[in-house]
């Protein structure tokens, strides 16, 4: 129980990887806020798992891309718990099409909930690691913001500036004693990728040396060893969990 005592605000954690990420932390002895936008019945069966396990959380409603949302989704963690440690900015969404034929409205909203949704929560939960002067910042990319990939030029350019906002926020808060990592997932097993046609899902595994998909626990643990003590001296580092994919 390496994180007992810690408070984690997990965004996007109702499902997928943000689920597995949220179960992850409270099996490690974190109090959990899991946020989500309109999965309101599965973020309250991700706290009933983890209240059933002996943990604490807190299901909290809100727009990651909306300013006012995520100031009460963190003041709403702050009150139940009395502090946050560790942020996760899980959140993102997909909006594919090619570049010609992508419409305004699908390049803004991707950046809007993927990378400015990153920023907005960053700011509000940096106020309250200032005053602690501890504090673990784990931002979930992709594979996708290394690598590009066609047909997500809106996806592509918000997880690889979230990569350069990461290392912004590492340098200007290393001083006060908190981190910033990212982790990019690559092929994982979630309902965002399920809807790949058999084609593509077989082309993806054959770029992968260990010759299978990832899990959202593959992620998770990834994100629990960068919260925990294990990392103190890690920051502003890009971690692939990708099986292999986009080895150098």
């Amino acid at each position: 129980m390496t994180l007992t005592g810690r408070v984690a605000l997990v965004t996007g954690a109702s499902r997928g990887i943000g689920r597995g990420i949220a179960l992850a932390l409270a099996a490690a002895g974190a109090k959990v806020g899991v946020n989500y936008t309109t999965a309101g019945e599965a973020a309250a069966q991700v706290v009933g798992e983890i209240v059933a396990g002996g943990g604490e959380a807190l299901a909290v409603p809100g727009d990651v891309a909306a300013a006012g949302e995520v100031d009460r989704l963190v003041k709403q963690v702050l009150e139940r718990f009395g502090r946050i440690d560790i942020l996760v900015n899980n959140a993102g969404i997909t909006r594919d099409n090619l570049l010609l034929r992508m419409k305004d409205e699908e390049w803004d909203r991707v950046l809007e909930v993927d990378l400015r949704g990153a920023f907005y929560c960053t700011r509000a939960v940096a106020r309250q690691l200032l005053k602690q002067r501890w504090g673990r910042i784990i931002n979930i990319s992709s594979v996708v913001g290394l690598t590009g990939n066609a047909g997500q030029a809106n996806y592509a350019a918000a997880k690889a500036g979230m990569i350069g906002f990461t290392r912004s926020v590492a340098r200007e808060l290393a001083s006060r004693g908190i981190t910033a990592n990212v982790v990019c997932p690559g092929y994982v097993e979630t309902d965002m990728t399920g809807a790949l046609p058999p084609a593509a899902k077989t082309a993806l595994l054959e770029q992968i040396p260990l010759g299978r998909a990832g899990t959202a626990g593959d992620v998770a643990q990834a994100v629990v060893f960068l919260a925990g003590p294990g990392a103190e001296y890690i920051t502003g580092q890009t971690i692939c969990v990708d099986g292999g994919m986009t080895m150098q």
